[in-house]
């Protein structure tokens, strides 16, 4: 197993987690902000490094990935938490809808490899946007409780996260379903 510089950022990233957590347990949505935002900025230097140097590796097709959820899936836990957040808070029924669309995949994917052998699962534009509505969504709550002009904004955002998760959610399902059989071996 080879150690990697984005695999490397991939494991920083899941070590910005507990640091996250306690920022917002703390009521610190300012180094809440500051972590959430070097945690990107790793996701996206490791996507980059390991195409541009070539340092693509199996480990961390799996890390980059796991880390992305780890960051979310505490992000959105966290920021349901009413007594935690002093700016827009996140529904719990968007929480659960983020995280069951991410176990959704992660499960499919998991099976359309052990039944189907089927190893690469490309996501399309409306997960991608979906990803990207879920990470202004944090963005935005953790900036309302530092400037509550923004509380509209965030208010707004949570809800089209709620819509397009669902949508997202659905696609997979509906792409899945549609999926040509692999033949027996």
């Amino acid at each position: 197993m080879k150690f990697t510089i984005p695999n490397l950022l991939s494991l920083l990233r899941m070590g910005l987690v507990p640091l996250f957590i306690i920022a917002v347990l703390d009521g610190e949505s300012r180094k809440a902000l500051l972590i959430f935002t070097v945690a990107g900025i790793t996701d996206a230097l490791d996507g980059f490094i390991a195409r541009f140097w070539n340092q693509q590796s199996l480990l961390g097709a799996y890390l980059d990935p796991i880390a992305d959820k780890i960051m979310m899936t505490a992000a959105y836990i966290a920021l349901a938490i009413p007594s935690l957040n002093h700016g827009v808070q996140i529904p719990a029924w968007v929480t659960v809808l983020v995280i069951a669309r991410d176990l959704l995949i992660v499960v499919m994917v998991l099976i359309l490899y052990l039944a189907g052998g089927v190893r690469k699962f490309r996501p399309t534009l409306l997960s991608k946007a979906t990803t990207l509505f879920q990470v202004v969504a944090v963005v935005a709550v953790l900036l309302s409780s530092l400037m509550s002009s923004l509380e509209p904004v965030a208010s707004t955002l949570i809800y089209i996260v709620g819509v397009l998760t669902v949508v997202s959610g659905l696609d997979y399902i509906y792409r899945t379903a549609r999926m040509p059989a692999q033949p027996a071996e």
